[in-house]
């Protein structure tokens, strides 16, 4: 893998969401818990907020010689329930394929194995948050996917 081009393609810190914005720091806090579950997982974190002309990926990391790329969904308990994986239907899913695409060529990736995961984390009205990992969460046909992954 093509380390120094990573470091470039890195997106550079951003400045938090304003406070107006909490659904967006609520997302930004789940984007964080849910790396760092998978750093305790034996993941290893590629990128976060990975964004290009294609689309935008939440997390990248690698499991062992698996790139994985990664939809974080996260939502408060008072949202009620609702099916982890309904915000990641076949639109997202095409664009998060485009998207990792684009990462793959800009990397240099052609041979390693990849899948794309959906990681959930619901913040509890108690303050203690759930992170639910769903691994090789969707699958695209070739012919969805515009080319091999």
């Amino acid at each position: 893998m093509n380390f120094a081009l990573l470091k470039r393609l890195r997106p550079r810190a951003s400045s938090p969401p304003p406070a107006s914005d909490a659904h967006l720091r609520l997302g930004a806090r789940g984007e964080k818990l849910a790396a760092r579950y998978l750093k305790r997982e034996g993941y290893r974190i590629l990128a976060r907020r990975y964004d290009c002309p294609a689309g935008e990926i939440d997390l990248i990391a690698s499991d062992g010689r698996t790139i994985v790329f990664i939809e974080v969904k996260t939502r408060a308990e008072s949202d009620g329930p609702s099916d982890p994986t309904y915000g990641v239907r076949s639109r997202q899913q095409e664009r998060n394929a485009r998207a990792a695409q684009y990462f793959l060529r800009q990397m240099q990736i052609k041979t390693r194995p990849c899948r794309f995961d959906i990681v959930t984390v619901t913040w509890r009205e108690s303050g203690k948050p759930t992170v639910e990992h769903f691994k090789d969460a969707f699958q695209l046909t070739p012919s969805r996917r515009g080319g091999p992954l």
